[in-house]
């Protein structure tokens, strides 16, 4: 097949292409910032998806099972299940406080230093408060202290 009608497989982010940024262009303008929001939201709408699903799975496993070994194996279960949702409402409050940014115009700039977190880093990471320069001496400081 001709380089030409080969069709691009892009790696979607929680639903959204990768931002390609244009040589020049202003940080976290208007088609950046969009860019972000939807990411954010799109992943939003995954976990809460998640959420929904745990919901259901858990009122329809609330069997009591009279064998102890298969009711500690549930209890198990529900505990690991209730331990990853805790995490993603965490991740949620995350997103929530980043969509917040973006509606004060301080999405995608350190919180520490003020610079650039970066295009790149955001995507990878779209919650990212911090540059990576303060971010590695961030880690550095707390290896240092635990």
């Amino acid at each position: 097949m001709p380089a030409s009608k080969k069709k691009e497989v892009a790696i979607l982010i929680h639903g959204v292409r990768p931002y390609v940024e244009k040589k020049g262009e202003k940080y976290m303008n208007k088609k950046q910032t969009e860019h972000f929001r939807a990411v954010l939201l799109g992943w939003r709408q995954e976990l809460l998806d998640e959420v929904s699903k745990t919901v259901h799975s858990m009122q329809d496993e609330t069997i009591n099972h009279p064998d102890p070994t298969d009711r500690a194996s549930q209890e198990t279960d529900m505990s690991l299940e209730l331990r990853s949702r805790d995490r993603e409402r965490k991740l949620i409050k995350k997103i929530d406080e980043a969509l917040a940014k973006i509606d004060g115009a301080d999405y995608g700039f350190c919180e520490t230093c003020g610079v650039e977190i970066g295009v790149q880093r955001l995507e990878a990471r779209p919650t990212a408060t911090l540059c990576i320069d303060c971010k590695t001496l961030d880690e550095i400081r707390e290896k240092q202290m635990g």
